[in-house]
């Protein structure tokens, strides 16, 4: 048995081919220094970071441009090769996992910030940019970039707009898709298009919404234009512990319930408190049963009044203690513990499984006792730490790849996990993605009906289905013609002449 598969870790691998002539093909399209065909180069790319499967593609290209990305993409189509983009390789749910003899389009070259129009509150970058470093652009200006990823500070514009990707701060200011308003597109043909624009509000067709999100089946992003915002006049920050999860999850309902709207409302179980401290040093007690960290920002009349009303609420709800930072570097610090808690993790367990669900704020209490008792029934623990505002779960399924079973287990945990937060009338994700890992669960969230509407849509980008094939679908879906729809060019829908 390999080694890896000792360990409960899935492996493919594919049979040595004749590449000569694709190497070629690659090199001219992309230059010699941004292509890998060894075996050992590509043993880098065999998973993004859900690790359980791991498959090694036939060729990685790592393009500067978009004329190289759309070069590398017509090479691929006329070897037969599917196409799978990637950007840091932090995705968890399987989004940039290859396929079989695919070529792997690696963004993370890509790292040019364009143009910064502070007038116009608007910036265009490469896909391989990561997110905070849109911010630390800006942010002496005053300016900043609100989708915030935990993984933030590795994770790339490219890949947020893959996934959708929300973050700590998205309950007040949205996901990516309210944040990106143009982007340039390679197409499965290698055609390049632009979709959206600068203005509010364009007219035509919204094909940002159908790019953002669409985990790279419907086109490559390589250049995108985001919105910026103004730094808030005043942020005030408290960090409250309570009894159990119970007390926490009904002061938040209680919170916005309100009419209060946090910039982030976060919610850490007791488990995550222990990994967290561990790991930063950070001064919160172990010996509570949850915590909140919550931001309310904008203006200073505001947010004075806002935050009062808020600590007042935590106490009517049973906080035991209520801290508020001394300083930035104190608050800062409470945020470093929330977003470093997915890597605190190692130091309370070998391996865990990121799970990614959405629930009603009204079904946090309930649905997290579901989800203990679900672990409980297969000897496993599973620790919480989540956007509580929007109800988006991050379950983290602790377990012991070197004990048999224990990967298995951890599996079955994550799945009913997901079946709990359909039950309680929410989603199978919220800011991870569908990818490989929950594919085979969107027949319990949706009807054939809306898969087929869905997969429409993508064909409409590629009927060949070419980019990132075996996602998202929980079965093998073709694009041929039905009575009543048609499969009409993204060119046609943009409006725009193709280019490349």
């Amino acid at each position: 048995m390999h080694e890896r598969e000792a360990l409960g870790v899935k492996v493919s691998t594919v049979p040595t081919l004749e590449v000569t002539a694709l190497e070629r093909d690659l090199a001219t399209a992309v230059g010699q220094r941004n292509c890998i065909t060894d075996p050992s180069g590509l043993s880098t790319y065999e998973c993004d970071g859900l690790t359980g499967t791991r498959i090694r593609p036939r060729a990685v290209v790592l393009p500067e441009t978009t004329e190289q990305v759309a070069a590398a993409v017509r090479v691929a189509r006329a070897h037969g090769m599917a196409v799978v983009p990637r950007g840091a390789g932090t995705g968890l749910s399987g989004g940039a996992l290859p396929v079989d003899g695919c070529l792997l389009v690696v963004l993370s070259r890509m790292t040019k910030i364009l143009t910064v129009d502070l007038e116009n509150r608007r910036m265009r970058v490469q896909p391989g940019v990561i997110n905070l470093d849109v911010t630390k652009m800006i942010a002496p200006h005053g300016y900043y970039y609100a989708p915030d990823p935990s993984s933030q500070s590795v994770c790339t514009i490219g890949g947020n707009i893959a996934e959708n990707s929300g973050g700590a701060h998205c309950l007040k200011y949205g996901f990516t898709v309210n944040h990106v308003v143009a982007a340039t597109v390679v197409l499965a043909d290698g055609s390049v298009v632009e979709i959206g624009a600068n203005a509010v509000d364009p007219l035509g067709y919204d094909l940002i919404a159908a790019v953002v999100g669409s985990e790279g089946m419907v086109g490559i992003v390589t250049e995108a234009v985001v919105r910026i915002l103004r730094v808030p006049e005043l942020t005030r920050t408290f960090f409250a512990t309570f009894p159990s999860t119970d007390e926490a999850g009904a002061c938040v309902s209680a919170i916005v319930s309100a009419g209060i709207v946090p910039a982030a409302v976060e919610m850490i179980d007791s488990l995550a408190i222990e990994a967290i401290v561990k790991s930063t040093g950070v001064d919160w007690p172990l010996d509570v049963g949850a915590a909140l960290l919550m931001d309310v920002d904008g203006t200073k009349a505001e947010v004075e009044h806002t935050a009062a009303a808020a600590v007042e609420i935590a106490r009517n709800a049973g906080a035991i203690e209520i801290r508020t930072p001394k300083d930035a570097a104190e608050r800062l610090l409470m945020w470093k513990g929330r977003k470093g808690a997915f890597a605190a993790m190692g130091r309370i367990s070998p391996n865990y499984y990121v799970q990614d669900g959405v629930i009603p704020r009204s079904q946090i209490s309930k649905v997290l006792r579901e989800i203990a008792s679900a672990g409980a029934t297969q000897g496993l623990r599973v620790a919480n730490v989540f956007h509580a505002g929007d109800g988006n779960l991050h379950p983290l399924v602790l377990y012991d790849a070197r004990v048999p079973g224990e990967a298995h287990r951890a599996e079955i945990v994550a799945g009913e996990i997901l079946s709990i937060c359909l039950r309680a009338g929410g989603s199978i994700t919220g800011e991870h993605g569908v990818g490989t890992d929950k594919a085979k669960y969107m027949g319990k969230m949706f009807t054939d009906d809306d898969l087929e509407s869905m997969n429409f849509v993508r064909c409409t980008f590629d009927p060949q289905r070419a980019f990132n094939p075996g996602k998202v679908f929980p079965t093998p879906r073709l694009c041929g013609d039905i009575p009543g729809h048609f499969h009409a060019h993204p060119t046609e829908l943009a409006g725009t002449a193709a280019r490349g």
